[in-house]
């Protein structure tokens, strides 16, 4: 009888060392960290539809795509829009937008024309912002720019592009 009480303990004590080492396990666990990998992709280029030239000047399209112009005429505003991003990002991640103050556009007839970028509807470049709700929800980012208009501007199609740099925090 001896002998069962010993194997009835020493079963007991493999069992409460088996239990208290799945508990410890279990609370030393730690959940998986969602995806830190960022996913930036252009879905609409800014455009400043057509105009023409009075004197020089500036054309802008703000983030909103709302048209400001000085010295320009605007003849078709149907097309006007903004730059648009759309990042994906987990929640409770932050990005870091980087871009230049300026490019020039070359047009199909020569010349050229300063764009000055900015701002976003997230701030100026430098500027951290959260990213929207989870993993799988897309952050939109408007851009906007200024178009100046020199008074000789050559007539013709101007494009170009603009780099942006997305970093995550």
């Amino acid at each position: 009888m001896i002998h069962l009480k010993r194997n009835t303990l020493n079963l007991l004590q493999l069992l409460l060392y088996t239990t208290v080492f799945l508990f410890i396990t279990n609370l030393a666990a730690q959940p998986a960290l969602p995806n830190r990998q960022i996913t930036v992709l252009p879905t609409q280029p800014i455009d400043f539809g057509v105009f023409v030239v009075n004197g020089g000047g500036t054309i802008k399209v703000d983030y909103q795509g709302n048209l400001t112009t000085v010295g320009v005429i605007s003849i078709n505003t149907t097309t006007v829009t903004p730059a648009i991003f759309e990042i994906k990002l987990c929640q409770g991640r932050n990005v870091t937008i980087v871009y230049d103050y300026s490019v020039m556009l070359n047009g199909s007839n020569g010349g050229q024309l300063e764009l000055i970028i900015g701002p976003t509807e997230k701030g100026i470049s430098g500027d951290e912002f959260p990213v929207d709700n989870n993993c799988d929800f897309i952050t939109i980012l408007r851009v906007g720019g200024t178009l100046v208009v020199p008074s000789n501007a050559v007539p013709g199609v101007y494009i170009g592009s603009f780099p942006i740099t997305f970093t995550q925090e």
